[in-house]
């Protein structure tokens, strides 16, 4: 397995481009993505948990019921959410790409971000396609990942290759989350394609399980967004074995995409808005899984350690604090904390008790743009990890004036 280059458009038969077409006021920034396979794909997608939901997630919902798809159209600036005619102009984005592309509207996946509640122009979009049609290119993964950012900094794609029975295969993804980003789905849109064969059974066991241990273990600002969407086509032109039932194939193929998941997750979580720093917190040692993974998203959903983790300030007694509120069934005398970078680790408590540490140490490594929080139990085998950021003086910055 390795990782390549191509984001979206690695795999075989993809293409993608993104363009301006005047639903952000600034005409610098690309506000409408488009991905396209050759073939018709074999589709899954998972969903926010928010009950206030986006109209292209009804609309994409509706549309991927047969199980396929062979598009994806995604606007950024606008969430299309709590709008009257909201499902309507989702419609119309698929009616608008698919006359273009020549493929039918129900083939098409439809994604929107931005600001929610304010009224979303067909016109913009439905002028905007035949450039987007016509700019589609091997090339356009990373024009595609730049139209659907928000508040994000940093361009957000990923590819690897393996092989299945023979045949290479590749999987490729982007994604935009910065903001609005919390276990459970995260304004995260993340859209993943391969041209690996693999049946819609399989495919949708395969993201359904993979999200468990990486998207909804991600947390930025504690808030879940209205449109969080995750996505994967799979067209099968790698030509290998259709991946029909488990086995080393299916094994194969689910630790590439978890190879893609983790980067966007690491990707999402150090550009968390107005973020300094990635924070990993890996808890080994726990009774289970479920106990680790409740205390590795307490940890970095912690506001005063994501602040201590801002200030580089070794304070490990917020990081017991979040452990003791989890609701996990743990001993906290047997609790071991230390904080690991670039620059070294170093152990900070012992059987739920202090340790004598140098703070100029701790400070040092602390001081790293990734940070690990690693807690350790000696209860058991569970273990988890989960991904989130600092909190700044730039994050109440960022969305206190986010809407004008």
């Amino acid at each position: 397995m390795e990782i390549i280059s191509g984001g979206v458009c690695a795999a075989k038969g993809f293409t993608a481009s993104g363009v301006h077409c005047g639903i952000r006021k600034n005409r610098t920034k690309r506000d409408l993505s488009l991905i396209f396979s050759e073939k018709r794909a074999v589709a899954a997608a998972v969903y926010t948990t928010n009950l206030v939901k986006g109209a292209p997630l009804t609309v994409t919902k509706q549309h991927l019921k047969d199980g396929f798809a062979q598009a994806v159209i995604c606007n950024s600036g606008n969430a299309n959410t709590c709008n009257a005619n909201g499902i309507e102009i989702a419609e119309k984005m698929s009616d608008c790409l698919g006359s273009a592309l020549g493929i039918p509207a129900d083939d098409v996946v439809v994604a929107s971000t931005g600001v929610i509640g304010q009224p979303l122009d067909i016109e913009p979009i439905k002028s905007g396609i035949p450039e987007l049609v016509k700019s589609l290119s091997a090339d356009g993964s990373e024009q595609a990942a730049e139209g659907i950012m928000t508040t994000d900094t940093k361009v957000k794609e990923i590819a690897v290759s393996f092989n299945i029975g023979g045949k290479e295969c590749k999987i490729g993804g982007i994604a935009k989350g910065s903001g609005m980003i919390h276990p459970n789905m995260a304004t995260m849109l993340v859209f993943i394609t391969t041209d690996c064969a693999i049946s819609r059974k399989m495919l949708s066991r395969a993201l359904s399980s993979d999200i468990k241990n990486t998207f909804n273990m991600v947390s930025v600002d504690g808030d879940t967004s209205t449109n969080d969407m995750v996505t994967v086509l799979a067209n099968g032109m790698a030509e290998n074995p259709e991946i029909t039932t488990d086995g080393e194939d299916f094994k194969t193929f689910m630790q590439a995409l978890n190879t893609v998941t983790v980067h966007l997750c690491r990707m999402i979580a150090g550009d968390g808005e107005g973020a300094t720093k990635l924070i990993e917190c890996r808890v080994t040692g726990a009774k289970d899984e479920d106990t680790a993974k409740t205390v590795a998203k307490a940890v970095i959903c912690s506001s005063l350690t994501k602040a201590a983790m801002f200030g580089a300030d070794a304070n490990w007694g917020r990081v017991l604090c979040a452990i003791g509120y989890s609701g996990a069934d743990v001993d906290v005398n047997k609790t071991a904390v230390s904080f690991k970078s670039a620059k070294g680790e170093i152990a900070v408590c012992e059987n739920g008790a202090g340790i004598p540490f140098s703070e100029e140490k701790a400070k040092e490594i602390l001081l790293e743009n990734e940070i690990e929080i690693l807690v350790d139990f000696g209860s058991g085998d569970g273990s988890a990890t989960a991904w989130g950021c600092d909190l700044t003086y730039d994050y109440v910055k960022i969305n206190g004036d986010y809407r004008t």
